[in-house]
């Protein structure tokens, strides 16, 4: 089995500082047969940088998104197994050993990883988001449904019969390796997602660009896709039980808003609140262990927020294709 690491960069001499050194000790080690950097238009000496650590650099003819830079690399990749590690995302030290286990069985067409628990960005959004991705990835069942880039590995074979990463349809970074994956689920392709194969995400997150990204880029895109293909996902994010805990969070705010106008006894509201703590006890419970008391208050509240705002892009969605039905001849 013959790996080929490709990491697109754009103006990343910041991370790709943090985050090549391990794959470079796994170039020097002839554990992987290249290590391949795709520039995307950088402006920064992020190339010069890979170059010193071995990477092969190639160029994406400009600014044209992770997507099609991966595409571009893949082409050509030499290995028989793509690793995709994003250039903010410093792998751990046995994170080959755990991608090689993923291909042990030949059905499986892709592995995928998580986040560790522990980035290294300290205000609370990043501590959140970060714990938010390693809790529903290592919740979720191996037998996975979808595909994740920032630390994933395909067959280079089935990669390239299935077209690559959908760049037509997605020009900003966004779900085209979550539409990848539903892409290799219809061909009968296995996915594999690797609890153990764990890396630590080094992006800061803050309010305006975490919700501009979740909202615009995961949650609306996701929510077409899903009513396109007539299949709604139980798994991760967006399993029966998060859409039931949406249902709630919508719910408590509403009765919550009602009570503020005396519209609604306190009461009600209270014994909503409840009911929102009971269904998200697990969360809680995981919250709890690793960030203590303080942190999963915190965590739980943003948490009804980022509900809220999913739910609404859901409906955006739906709206949006009975629109479109009904003005099609």
């Amino acid at each position: 089995m013959t790996i080929s690491i490709v990491m697109p960069v754009y103006n990343g001499i910041g991370f790709i500082e943090k985050s090549l050194p391990p794959l470079s000790k796994m170039l020097n080690d002839s554990e992987v047969i290249e290590l391949i950097v795709i520039d995307d238009g950088s402006s920064d000496d992020s190339m010069a940088l890979a170059k010193e650590f071995g990477a092969k650099v190639l160029e994406s003819g400009g600014r044209k998104g992770p997507g099609a830079a991966r595409n571009i690399a893949v082409e050509q990749a030499k290995g028989e197994i793509v690793w995709f590690v994003d250039a903010d995302v410093v792998v751990r030290s046995d994170a080959l050993i755990e991608l090689k286990k993923g291909f042990d069985n030949e059905e499986v067409v892709a592995v995928f990883g998580s986040y560790d628990d522990s980035p290294p960005a300290q205000n609370f959004l990043s501590q959140y988001k970060n714990m938010v991705h390693h809790y529903y990835h290592q919740q979720a069942s191996r037998d996975a449904s979808t595909f994740w880039s920032g630390c994933g590995a395909i067959r280079r074979k089935v990669f390239l019969e299935l077209g690559g990463f959908d760049v037509e349809q997605f020009k900003h970074p966004s779900i085209e390796d979550i539409e990848l994956g539903y892409r290799i689920k219809e061909s009968g392709g296995k996915i594999s997602l690797i609890p153990e194969l764990q890396c630590s995400h080094l992006k800061v997150w803050r309010f305006f660009n975490l919700v501009h990204t979740e909202f615009f880029r995961r949650a609306i895109p996701w929510a077409r896709l899903m009513l396109r293909q007539e299949q709604m996902t139980n798994d991760l994010n967006v399993g029966v039980g998060e859409r039931v805990r949406a249902i709630l969070a919508m719910l408590l705010m509403l009765f919550f808003l009602l009570s503020c106008f005396g519209l609604l006894t306190w009461w009600i509201t209270l014994s909503m609140g409840i009911v929102g703590l009971i269904a998200n006890s697990q969360f809680i419970s995981f919250f709890n262990r690793r960030k203590g008391f303080f942190f999963t208050c915190g965590g739980f509240l943003y948490h009804q927020f980022y509900y809220l705002y999913s739910s609404i892009a859901f409906a955006f969605a739906v709206i949006e294709k009975v629109l479109i039905r009904d003005k099609t001849p």
